[in-house]
C-alpha cells in the first residue's frame, strides 16, 4: 500500500488514486462495480415493465387469490416478497393488488410482510453482487465516504438510531425506488437491522394509503379506477414528503463535505 505523508488522508486500499477527489468516469465506475452495475440498471427498469404487466392482469390474479382463501394471502405475500426482491414488479402495484383482492384489514399486513421479505431478499442480492466494490470506490474519495458515514454511520454499525432515521426517511416518499434502494443500501453496507426496521417504518404509511385506496374500488380494477380511488391530497403529500426528505439528506451530506473540506484545508 502506497500513500504520501501529510496529505490529510489515509488511503484505505492499495489502488487508491493519487488525487482522491478526481472523479472517475461513469464508464469506469460502472465497470468497477462488477455485477452490481447491470443489476442496478435492471432494478431501475424492470419494475416499470412489470408494473404494466401486473396492472393488465389484476382482474385475473385478484379473484384467483381471493378464491384460495387463507392460502391466497400466503401466496400473495410470498410472491410479493420474491417479485419485489428480484426487482420484477413494483411495490405500489402489488400493494394495490392486495387491497383490492383482500380488503384493507387483510391486505395491509400481507403487503407489509411482502415488503419486509422483498427488502431482505434485495439486500442479500445487493450485498452478494457488490461485495466490497462500492466501498472501495467510496474510500478512494474522502468526501464520498464522509457522506456515507454521516448518513448511515461507520462500517462497524455505529449510529444505530441515526441509520434507522435515514433509512426511514429514504423509504417515506411514494416515488422512492424500492428495489434500487435495497441494492444501494446493501452496497454501501448499511447495517441489516436498522435497514430492515427503517424499511418497515418508512413504508408503512405509503403502503397503508395504497392498500386502503385500492380496497375502496368496487367491481373491476383498471387504471381509471385506481386513479379515481386516490385522493387528490395524496399527490401533494407525496411531493411535500419528497422535498422534505431531499432537504434533510442534502443538509446532512453538505455538513459532512464541509467537515472534510475544512480538515483538508487545515492539513495544507
Amino acid at each position: 500500500m502506497r500513500g504520501r505523508q501529510g496529505c490529510g488522508y489515509a488511503p484505505a486500499v492499495s489502488n487508491a488514486p493519487e488525487n482522491p477527489e478526481k472523479r472517475p468516469s461513469a464508464a469506469e465506475t460502472y465497470k468497477r462495480l462488477g455485477p452490481m452495475g447491470p443489476l442496478a440498471i435492471l432494478a431501475a427498469v424492470m419494475p416499470i415493465v412489470g408494473g404494466f404487466a401486473l396492472l393488465g392482469t389484476l382482474n385475473i390474479v385478484g379473484p384467483w387469490l381471493r378464491d384460495q382463501g387463507d392460502m391466497g394471502v400466503v401466496i400473495y405475500a410470498s410472491a410479493f416478497a420474491v417479485l419485489a426482491g428480484l426487482a420484477l414488479l413494483p411495490t405500489y402495484a402489488q400493494a394495490i393488488l392486495g387491497g383490492w383482492a383482500f380488503g384493507f384489514a387483510t391486505g395491509y399486513p400481507a403487503a407489509m410482510a411482502g415488503f419486509f421479505g422483498g427488502a431482505l431478499l434485495g439486500y442479500a442480492i445487493g450485498r452478494g453482487a457488490s461485495r466490497d466494490r462500492a466501498m472501495v470506490l467510496l474510500r478512494e474519495h474522502p468526501k464520498w465516504i464522509a457522506v456515507r458515514d454521516a448518513l448511515v454511520g461507520g462500517e462497524q454499525g455505529a449510529g444505530f438510531f441515526r441509520t434507522l432515521g435515514i433509512v426511514t426517511l429514504l423509504r417515506l416518499p411514494p416515488n422512492s425506488p424500492f428495489a434500487l434502494t435495497n441494492m444501494v443500501m446493501a452496497a454501501v453496507k448499511v447495517p441489516r437491522i436498522p435497514f430492515a426496521l427503517g424499511t418497515l417504518i418508512g413504508m408503512a404509511p405509503r403502503t397503508g394509503i395504497a392498500v386502503w385506496a385500492a380496497s375502496t374500488i368496487q367491481g373491476e380494477i383498471n387504471k381509471q379506477a385506481v386513479s379515481q380511488s386516490r385522493p387528490d391530497w395524496m399527490v401533494y403529500a407525496a411531493i411535500g414528503v419528497s422535498v422534505v426528505v431531499l432537504v434533510i439528506i442534502g443538509a446532512v451530506a453538505k455538513r459532512a463535505i464541509d467537515k472534510v473540506t475544512a480538515s483538508a484545508a487545515r492539513a495544507t
